[in-house]
């Protein structure tokens, strides 16, 4: 548990689809917290990660997000976290996880630009070709091993 630090604004555009509420006379320009709260909420359920209890809550102020329920595993814990603050509008994760079933922790990266998976590989493993072990435990966050950016944080198993 803990605070995780992202870089608020390069993530992807959140696009998880919510209940609608009654229409507005002036729509606001920016999303507002509870918006974007049900947002990240939608976004993480969609990946279909293990977890009981989700909540998450959103500080527009501070741009941090609150994670809480419990996680079947440490990757699903560390996926969910990553699940939240790879978006746009998200500065900082704010961990109040548990976990059913306690595993060691994964290293977290943030990809630099020209980074690929198995340049990364390299670094932590000394051998590029072990690309696809940090590709898997970024699914399902990422479909397809080009789908990185400068920015976002990726997990690294140990």
């Amino acid at each position: 548990m803990g605070l995780f630090d992202f870089v608020k604004g390069i993530g992807k555009k959140n696009t998880a689809k919510v209940e609608q509420q009654p229409a507005q006379t002036a729509a606001p320009a920016e999303p507002s917290a509870q918006q974007v709260a049900n947002q990240l909420l939608a976004h993480v359920q969609a990946l279909g990660l293990g977890v009981k209890g989700l909540s998450i809550s959103y500080n527009a102020t501070t741009d941090l997000a609150t994670v809480k329920g419990e996680a079947q595993s440490q990757a699903d814990r560390e996926k969910i976290i990553l699940a939240v603050g790879n978006i746009d509008h998200v500065a900082q994760v704010d961990d109040q996880l548990t976990v059913a079933t306690p595993e060691p922790e994964s290293k977290f990266y943030t990809v630099k630009s020209g980074d690929n998976l198995s340049k990364i590989s390299k670094e932590f493993y000394g051998d590029a070709n072990q690309y696809n072990k940090i590709f898997e435990a970024n699914r399902p966050l990422l479909k397809n091993a080009d789908d990185i950016y400068p920015g976002q944080v990726l997990r690294i198993p140990q």
